[in-house]
């Protein structure tokens, strides 16, 4: 069994991406699990780089893989920002409605030919010695002149999907987790951990048929299993 730390205390993100990733045979933990982590710094100056510092810090902390997204969204009108600073665009982190307010505010007048942008998310797999693999994810649309709907969270109430024709806060979860950046950048990172899952499911195995065969070589042909063959039933050397 493969455990893989996914770098957030939050719980609904958690669950989020344990979801979308839906890898069997993995024992899933977050940060909550382990005590007096502190996060990780987001200094990076791209989506990727926060992306690998939280994973590898997470990594080096629990001493298990580890994987961590950075995420946000990019203005093209404003030269794609708010970039890395999209939760604390307006100044403090995760308030919501005064980033809206603040980024609407800078787009008034803007046409809605040119008020393009994207979602765009970053993955990163890292032992606590070596970077694994970073996946990346994006969502093009365009900025609403006003909010609209109430379900997601960051900009989603101001982001236009032009396939929908609605913002991702009026869309059903479930569509959010077939088309999202995120839900793209963990479908890339999936295949990365199922080859992981499958060498280390070949490990164990291999490792239990080599103890099975450790336990049994001490032992007297009178206590081992029979095996059938065309002369009779004997002790075989393929079953010791």
């Amino acid at each position: 069994m493969l455990d893989i730390v996914i770098a957030t205390g939050n719980l609904h993100k958690f669950r989020e991406l344990a979801g979308l990733l839906g890898v069997r045979g993995i024992r899933w933990h977050s940060l909550a699990e382990f005590h007096n982590i502190p996060a990780a710094a987001e200094r990076g100056r791209t989506f990727e780089a926060n992306a690998i510092a939280k994973a590898s810090a997470a990594a080096r902390a629990t001493g298990f893989l580890a994987l961590a997204d950075d995420s946000g969204l990019e203005v093209d009108a404003l030269g794609g920002k708010p970039g890395v600073r999209s939760a604390r665009f307006a100044g403090r982190h995760g308030d919501d409605r005064a980033n809206h307010e603040k980024l609407l505010r800078l787009l008034r007048g803007i046409p809605r030919a040119t008020r393009g942008a994207q979602y765009r998310c970053s993955l990163a797999l890292a032992f606590p010695a070596r970077l694994v693999s970073v996946t990346q994810g994006t969502w093009r649309g365009r900025i609403a002149e006003a909010p609209r709907g109430h379900h997601g969270f960051g900009y989603d109430p101001i982001f236009i999907v032009p396939r929908f024709g609605k913002t991702v806060g009026q869309l059903a979860d479930s569509t959010k987790r077939r088309f999202s950046h995120r839900a793209m950048a963990a479908r890339r990172m999936a295949k990365v951990i199922e080859r992981m899952a499958r060498r280390s499911r070949t490990i164990e195995r291999g490792a239990a048929a080599a103890g099975s065969d450790r336990r049994l070589r001490g032992r007297s042909p009178s206590a081992l299993p029979a095996c059938r063959t065309q002369t009779g039933t004997r002790v075989s050397r393929a079953c010791r």
